[in-house]
């Protein structure tokens, strides 16, 4: 049995909508119905979430620059001393930039391909001139966005034009998202990532700038989450919120349990029934063969095993590469 290292979850996906103003291939939350977060409900729960232990939010989505508060959602995370995360397709990010400013610590800015055609064609919207103008904006205001790229079988060959033409002159970080598929059958979203590409994307991960997970590889190259040995610490490591403010159990790709909250986070989570469920994290038969990576890269991180050690190399770079010697985030001021 593996050693686990930390007893309480770290991470929140906290979903402030599903609404989305692209219409990406790869993705299917755009195509579900959604209200917006409240600040009240995000007050109470993030004071949950603190008690908890939970140390990074990841204001998500759809399209998390859509919900009008999140400048508000963010700065109150902040002053609670949490890590923050934000994802965009930077559709919103010109008109929200000087708003969001120094209240992101990760600050991703999603590109599926350096060709404006082929990027736009994937997205669903014109959106390549936007990811452009963006990086520029970002640059004046003293953001560094990190660069995600979900790694395809069609533009895994992209990967050096990225590095040379939009990462590499800007000095940011480029993260290789290998994409993964979810959903059974016909509903499957996604697709896999043809293991032929992984020697070139190994060969990448060892390049300055570019920052590469390699325990998910490791872990397709294994079959997935294996349901008698489970690696998968979804339910235990990450609390996941949706905008109708429920706790989903045992992930979000998963959602069969999706539990009221109505300011009582930190009741709900401990609640016997809720750690029943939790404990069956990863043993579920949809678990087989999972390697989705948001609920992958906190498992690694909490449990001592084959995947930890691969896993820790990469996750020490792009600290180093983000924050340098202090590993940590600057305090936040407050505006």
């Amino acid at each position: 049995m593996a050693l686990r290292l930390v007893n309480h979850p770290v991470l929140a996906n906290y979903y402030v909508t599903y609404r989305c103003n692209a219409r990406c291939g790869f993705c299917d939350i755009w195509e579900k119905p959604s209200p917006y977060v409240t600040l009240a409900q995000a007050e109470a729960n993030l004071r949950d979430l603190k008690r908890l232990g939970v140390r990074v939010i990841d204001f998500t989505g759809g399209e998390p620059l859509l919900h009008q508060q999140l400048p508000e959602l963010l700065h109150l995370a902040k002053t609670l001393g949490f890590i923050t995360t934000v994802t965009t397709n930077t559709l919103l990010y010109p008109k929200l930039a000087e708003a969001l400013a120094g209240r992101v610590d990760m600050l991703h800015f999603s590109l599926d391909h350096p060709d404006a055609e082929r990027h736009d064609a994937s997205r669903g919207v014109k959106c390549f001139e936007h990811f452009m103008r963006s990086l520029d904006i970002a640059r004046t205001l003293g953001e560094r966005p990190d660069v995600l790229y979900t790694v395809t079988n069609e533009n895994a060959g992209a990967i050096e034009q990225v590095v040379r033409e939009i990462t590499g002159p800007r000095e940011l970080t480029l993260i290789l998202n290998p994409l993964f598929a979810y959903g059974e059958g016909d509903a499957a979203v996604g697709g896999s990532l043809d293991p032929v590409h992984f020697g070139a994307l190994r060969r990448w991960a060892r390049q300055p700038g570019v920052y590469l997970n390699e325990a998910f590889l490791a872990l397709r190259e294994n079959g997935g989450n294996d349901t008698q040995a489970p690696v998968c610490a979804a339910g235990s490591s990450t609390i996941v919120i949706s905008p109708e403010d429920e706790l989903i159990l045992p992930c979000y790709h998963l959602g069969a349990n999706a539990i009221p909250i109505e300011g009582r986070l930190y009741e709900v989570w401990t609640s016997p029934q809720t750690q029943a469920l939790i404990r069956h994290e990863g043993r579920l038969p949809q678990c087989a063969g999972c390697a989705i990576n948001c609920y992958m890269q906190p498992s690694f991180a909490t449990r001592v095993n084959g995947y930890f050690w691969r896993a820790l190399p990469s996750t020490i770079s792009y600290a180093w590469q983000r924050w340098g010697l202090s590993m940590r985030p600057a305090p936040y001021r407050m505006p």
